[in-house]
């Protein structure tokens, strides 16, 4: 078997994994074999996307309305809270290496970018793990719902429309409302949420980033005009996904444009 077809079964079994701990796992072991060898990254033949990755039977999956609305000033509350991002992160881990599976014949800094995305979302996953464990709970004790992998598959026809939609509105998304969580719970006391949240926060930051770069690669390939096309996939796709107010100074490391702010501002 040569590396390409070695890369993209890796790549498939580690979606398949429903066992939180087994795909975090071989998210370690695939970002190990990317190390080690060196792929020319080809589409390998009948490559088929998995459009249903492996997760545990529990949390049970609702729609968002039916998700119970938790204050922050009990413990279960905060739990709810950890519970809902390990929840985005155990996504984001498929997410990550459905974008390196799925779309074939990108150059190889593509594929290393989002299996480096996906170490990082299985860290923040183990690291909220824990606290749900210090706080009494575990991963699948509320209910959550699907909609991060509704967008994965809404997006899967076209690689530009995916670092469009995923990352950058999404993921993105995140960057805008940690900042508030994190204040809120330290006005709760809850120093050690806050420290993990902060992490995330940080790191996150790359990860839109990795989207916002390949999103502007893309469009410069198709001679497409990144700031325009952004704004109008925004309003083709995701207007009511844009909440304005936006964390501007941590967009604009991510790779957001000024003209993509006040775009998204108009809005």
């Amino acid at each position: 078997m040569n590396d390409v077809q070695a890369f993209s079964d890796a790549l498939r079994e580690a979606l398949a994994a429903a066992e939180p701990a087994l795909k975090q796992r071989l998210v370690g072991d695939l970002a190990a074999q990317l190390s080690a060898s060196q792929f020319d990254f080809q589409p390998p033949p009948h490559a088929v996307p998995v459009d249903l990755p492996g997760r545990p039977p529990r949390p049970v999956l609702v729609a968002p309305r039916e998700l119970a609305q938790r204050g922050l000033g009990t413990a279960a509350g905060r739990a709810a809270l950890v519970h809902a991002v390990a929840h985005i992160e155990f996504n984001a881990i498929n997410l990550a290496l459905d974008a390196a599976h799925r779309f074939t014949g990108m150059p190889a800094a593509y594929y290393h970018d989002w299996v480096s995305v996906a170490v990082d979302e299985a860290r923040h996953f183990a690291l909220l793990n824990e606290r749900l464990a210090q706080l009494g709970c575990a991963y699948g004790d509320f209910d959550a719902h699907n909609g991060l992998w509704e967008m994965c598959l809404k997006t899967s026809a076209d690689v530009l429309l995916r670092m469009a939609l995923v990352p950058r509105v999404l993921e993105a998304r995140g960057l805008d409302v940690t900042p508030g969580m994190i204040a809120r719970l330290r006005g709760h006391g809850d120093l050690e949420t806050v420290a993990v949240l902060e992490l995330i926060l940080r790191e996150e930051v790359r990860h839109v980033e990795i989207g916002s770069r390949w999103f502007q690669w893309l469009c410069a390939e198709r001679g497409l005009d990144a700031d325009q096309h952004f704004l109008e996939l925004i309003q083709i796709h995701s207007s009511n996904r844009i909440k304005p107010p936006f964390n501007l100074e941590a967009r604009m490391r991510a790779g957001f444009s000024a003209v993509e702010m006040a775009g998204l501002n108009a809005l």
